[in-house]
């Protein structure tokens, strides 16, 4: 997965494949600028190191140097008006980072914010709010650090680390007529020990022929309320229950509530907002 170095050598490649034009031909080489990262609204800090990069390189890319006076580090809640970081340089290296620092800092912050909601809903619950795969191509390992940061969990981080048997993968076992429950146990004598296994279900009768399996979470998809209390009551001591399926802020509570022990929100990356952040910057 792409490291915040990555991302950002892709980012200043893709805004200024020839230089800035604008800076270069205006401002003298010589000008001083002292930039400070200012919060337009409250929220959770995310993407602190991705921003502090793109000014480390700009720096780079414009032979310049420039110093970091001011850095809060992720997790950090703020509110309007609050300071974020601070960094002193040439003009030049200031303005060929901005852009691309205020895009990681305002993308990745608004999904620690979002990830904030929804784990101070189901406090006092045992549930833990868990990200997805629905993450942005290229950006995945710093989406999912922000859910960090605003205090969720990651579930699987690719295809490769854990089984997770869904309902296209069930489809295809069953019109190849292939029994599930003997078809799980083969997978546990195929895959490591370490290797978790997750099976995904959107009926309760699919139940007992997943938990025969011994399999270590079972994914209630898209359960009413009712039914994943039941789903709890058949699943519980004998794997983890995990509820997926279009939760929203206002219904996270209730389903925490149920007895899960994770919920798992593709909305934490998929349809959190941009926060506002702004770079002041004065010049000498």
């Amino acid at each position: 997965m792409r490291t915040a170095a990555e991302v950002v050598a892709l980012a200043l490649a893709e805004d200024a494949p020839w230089g800035d034009v604008t800076s270069e031909s205006l401002l003298p080489a010589s000008a001083i600028a002292d930039a400070q990262l200012v919060a337009r609204e409250p929220g959770v800090l995310a993407g602190s190191e991705a921003g502090l990069e793109a000014f480390r390189q700009a720096a780079v890319l414009t032979g310049a140097s420039l110093e970091v006076l001011e850095l809060k580090p992720d997790g950090t809640s703020f509110v309007t008006g609050d300071v974020l970081g601070r960094v002193r340089g040439t003009a030049h290296a200031v303005l060929r980072a901005e852009r691309i620092a205020l895009n990681l800092l305002q993308h990745l912050s608004g999904i620690a914010t979002h990830t904030a909601g929804f784990v101070a809903e189901v406090a006092g619950t045992n549930a833990r709010i868990v990200d997805t795969r629905k993450t942005t191509p290229g950006l995945r390992a710093l989406e999912r650090a922000a859910v960090r940061a605003g205090g969720g969990h990651n579930h699987r981080w690719s295809l490769s680390d854990a089984v997770l048997v869904k309902d296209n993968h069930l489809a295809v076992l069953l019109a190849s007529g292939l029994d599930v429950t003997t078809a799980l146990k083969s997978v546990r004598d195929t895959v490591p020990h370490t290797t978790r296994i997750e099976v995904e279900v959107d009926r309760l009768d699919q139940l007992e022929a997943v938990l025969a399996a011994d399999v270590d979470i079972v994914m209630l998809d898209n359960f009413s309320l009712t039914d994943l209390v039941e789903g709890v009551r058949l699943v519980r001591s004998r794997a983890l229950v995990e509820a997926s399926g279009g939760v929203r802020l206002d219904t996270v509570r209730a389903i925490a509530e149920t007895g899960v022990d994770l919920i798992s929100v593709g909305g934490l990356t998929q349809n959190s907002r941009t926060l506002d952040v702004g770079l002041d910057t004065t010049v000498s």
